[in-house]
């Protein structure tokens, strides 16, 4: 062997050697790391493994009104699990179904699946969920006959009111799959109910609990070995709304007793934007998602989901003539106290306006034109004031905007003048500003903005973020979270301005077409509205706000009825019971003038 040779063997056994020692010092560093280092963790993940666990859902966080009225709790409900101990023949599989399904109220189809389904592959699998008493009183029996069956107890979603706030609240219903990735991470399981609409998803991850649940000791197959333990859960936050119950509970009474199909009661803190009451007609009942499905959902045509208050738009008729009102006030054309006369009808040159009050108002100033609601004196009002100052005023206060409301899907509505005609190249037509002064045409708003409009005037011009959660408290009652108020814009407008239109406003009540709206011992300031629409009877309109002698007005109202006709009926009927509990104590005295609406405005 040549010296090279050798020398090449030798190069090459200390390069074997070298890679066994490097490989063995790996080796012994990775040893080191899970034995030592982080033996901990890879403990807990070899136990993970060879655990699972079945989710008990814990109790949801309340939602609660400002008044400490509980208008979304939990009530004890019950799952059905089945440990596949033993193997049941195809006849016992049947049986068994047939008698799950009856009891249980669940398709017969889906729970044989199922219990195939554990019985193949050994695991553990949740049969039946949201079960009441009686359904486990009878399960019991079956029990005895087939072992393998164990309920456990859970918390599910109640609303003790049914339809009332549903569309503030929102309902609940099973994570989907467009759901589980943004889920998951936090403890969900494929069977977890979650908020699908309003305050139940807006505020899931307060409301949401610490899920409790059966942890199994289960083989290297996930074949269960025995149950290990059983850890309850621990309850979500509470929210606190800023909504009064006494308020809500009147504004849905009154609705519902309306013979008409739909409408909408919003009544606001005219200092603050705080949502004191919000009532829409139809509602839905919210019980009816808590097992809830996209098949469940498409074939309950009873559900309606549209929110009227927020996304429901309508000319806001004679309600405007408030808007109008402020136009004239802050030019000074016409004078305040300047007259018109109204003969019924106003007559255009190429087409006749008519007045609401066929025979006619004779001869009307300001006050009195808005007290009566006489078109033909803001007919002839509005000719003089001119169409730009009415559409600039409607901007100032907010229409054709979102209010910021917190509900989804707020429509903006739509406020029509010289301006965006122009923008539009089209032309303005005397017709047009006839329309824009009464509210008619093509101006349409929401309830919402009618809400926040009239709370503007209540506070002379702080126009605010409506909202409805007040706070978030902990079981303990530590605060983690507050809202407050937000203004929005502020509306500078003349006191000579103010002073005239409260004067006007205050006479729709003690003498014109809102008089039904008195109320012994307060000053209310309202306007009627009666909307054409083409397709049916008017939309009814009221919008007030009320206050003691010597104070700050503490509520704002606006109500909307669809077809309801006339707005001096059935939407004041609304607003008044509204305001009514707002300040109880003044009408127990049983002093309240009982007056009939003779007006149809």
């Amino acid at each position: 062997m040549s010296l090279i040779e050798s020398k090449n063997k030798f190069d090459r056994f200390n390069f074997l050697l070298g890679a066994f020692y490097f490989v063995f010092v790996i080796f012994l560093i990775k040893v080191v790391n899970m034995q030592i280092i982080k033996h901990k963790y890879y403990l807990e993940l070899a136990e993970r493994n060879r655990t699972q666990v079945i989710n008990q859902s814990a109790p949801r966080g309340k939602i609660i009104s400002s008044d400490n009225v509980v208008l979304a709790s939990n009530k004890p409900s019950y799952s059905l699990i089945y440990f596949p101990e033993r193997s049941y023949s195809s006849k016992e599989i049947d049986k068994i179904s047939f008698y799950l399904a009856r009891y249980t109220n669940s398709d017969i189809k889906k729970i044989k699946k199922i219990i195939e389904r554990a019985i193949s592959s050994q695991k553990p699998l949740k049969v039946a969920g949201n079960l009441g008493v009686n359904s486990i009183i009878r399960i019991s029996e079956l029990k005895n006959l087939f072992p393998g069956f164990q309920q456990i107890s859970e918390a599910v979603r109640y609303y003790p009111y049914g339809a009332w706030i549903s569309h503030l609240i929102g309902y609940m219903g099973k994570i989907d799959s467009t759901q589980w990735s943004n889920y998951y991470s936090f403890g969900y399981s494929m069977d977890s109910l979650v908020g699908k609409t309003g305050i139940e998803k807006m505020y899931e991850k307060y409301l949401k609990g610490r899920d409790g649940g059966l942890y199994m000791e289960v083989d290297n197959r996930g074949r269960l070995i025995r149950i290990v333990d059983t850890q309850e859960g621990e309850a979500g936050n509470d929210i606190i709304l800023t909504l009064n119950f006494k308020m809500q509970e009147a504004a849905e009474k009154a609705l519902s007793e309306l013979p008409y199909k739909k409408g909408a009661a919003i009544a606001l803190d005219p200092y603050s934007g705080k949502i004191l009451a919000y009532a829409v007609k139809p509602g839905f009942d919210l019980n009816s998602f808590v097992d809830y499905s996209e098949d469940k959902k498409e074939s309950s045509p009873d559900i309606k989901e549209f929110n009227i208050g927020v996304q429901g738009t309508y000319p806001p008729a004679s309600t405007f003539k408030i808007i109008t009102s402020i136009a004239i006030l802050e030019s000074g054309k016409p004078h305040y106290d300047e007259k018109f006369f109204c003969p019924g009808f106003f007559d255009a040159g190429n087409r006749v306006f008519k007045c609401w009050e066929k025979k006619g108002h004779k001869y009307m100033d300001l006050k009195n034109g808005l007290a009566n609601s006489c078109d033909v004196y803001f007919y002839n009002a509005a000719l003089k004031v001119g169409p730009l100052e009415i559409e600039k005023t409607a901007e100032q206060f907010g229409f054709g905007e979102k209010t910021e409301s917190p509900f989804p899907g707020e429509n903006s509505g739509h406020v029509f003048g010289p301006k965006k005609r122009a923008m539009k190249k089209s032309y303005w037509f005397i017709g047009d500003t006839l329309n824009l002064a009464i509210g008619q045409g093509e101006t349409l708003v929401t309830p919402m903005q009618m809400a926040v409009f009239i709370s503007a005037i209540a506070s002379r011009g702080l126009i605010f973020k409506p909202y409805y959660v007040d706070k978030i408290v902990k079981k303990n009652g530590d605060v983690i979270l507050e809202n407050f108020p937000k203004i929005k814009k502020k509306v500078k407008l003349k006191e000579e301005t103010w002073e005239k239109l409260y004067e006007a406003l205050g006479e729709v009540v003690s003498s014109g077409t809102g008089q039904a709206m008195k109320i012994s011992g307060l000053e209310i300031f309202g306007k009627t509205g009666t909307a054409q629409n083409p397709h049916g009877k008017d939309h009814a309109w009221f919008v007030c706000f009320a206050k003691k002698p010597k104070e700050d007005p503490k509520v704002a109202v606006a109500v909307l009825v669809e077809h309801g006709e006339h707005g001096s009926t059935s939407a004041l009927s609304v607003a008044k019971s509204i305001v009514k509990a707002a300040y109880p104590t003044n009408i127990s005295d049983g002093k309240e003038e009982n007056i009939q609406a003779v007006v149809t405005e």
